[in-house]
């Protein structure tokens, strides 16, 4: 009885070894990105292209944001401002502003070329120069957004291509239609798809990350325009 039963269970065991080597044998190969985006057609380039385009704005203005938001170096700056004014000594202050190339030391040396103007003047004067720094600080960031709002689109032209190619050539084959026939067309237009939301999806992620640094530099600009402007505000 025991034989019977070790005979059994190895028997099965063989069994489950040969449906496991055959499910192995018959299993699909697993397609690559680089395949995907291969098999994607001329789409695919231009969205790598414009992702590549893309990261490389973000980089750089990322960086830039970085060295305008100083916040200790500012603090510091218009510590020697106010230390300068209150000795006296405005040519110290101007002096110091002028040699400061930072969006803040451009801003405070455009308040200095307005002393003995009315305040408002000076106020004003201060604003448009933050007005003009923050223009700077976010040129080219609208080309990451363009970017997050073309990837989806150029995806979906891609699907619409994929799709016209897939119909062509089942009218071409006429009554010889075959799934594989079909297949080039219907692959291009899902991969294409996917790699527009892919872009569009990074992109927009970029987009906000660049924008959010931008309002923290724009946020501490003010902070310190008002810091100067009560500055001068104080009784000599």
């Amino acid at each position: 009885m025991i034989n019977k039963l070790l005979l059994i269970q190895n028997d099965m065991a063989t069994v489950i070894d040969t449906v496991q080597n055959n499910a192995a044998s018959t299993a699909p190969e697993r397609i690559t990105l680089w395949d995907m985006a291969l098999n994607g057609g001329w789409i695919m380039l231009v969205l790598v292209l414009l992702l590549v385009l893309a990261i490389y704005i973000f980089i750089e203005r990322f960086l830039t944001l970085n060295g305008a938001l100083k916040g200790e170096e500012d603090e510091q700056f218009m510590e020697k401002i106010r230390q300068f004014v209150h000795e006296g000594n405005v040519d110290a202050a101007r002096g110091l502003a002028k040699e400061t190339s930072t969006p803040l030391g451009r801003m405070i040396s455009k308040g200095f070329s307005r002393l003995g103007r009315p305040l408002p003047d000076i106020q004003a004067a201060i604003e448009n120069e933050g007005q003009l720094e923050v223009a700077r600080l976010e040129k080219r960031v609208s080309y990451v957004a363009t970017v997050a709002s073309l990837g989806p689109m150029i995806g979906f032209l891609g699907t619409v291509t994929g799709m016209i190619t897939a119909f062509q050539d089942m009218a071409h084959a006429g009554n010889n239609i075959d799934i594989s026939l079909l297949s080039t067309g219907i692959y291009e237009a899902m991969v294409t798809t996917v790699g527009g939301l892919i872009v569009g999806i990074i992109c927009y992620f970029l987009n906000n990350l660049l924008v959010s640094r931008i309002n923290k530099v724009v946020f501490e600009l003010e902070v310190r325009a008002n810091e100067f402007m009560d500055l001068l505000h104080e009784p000599a």
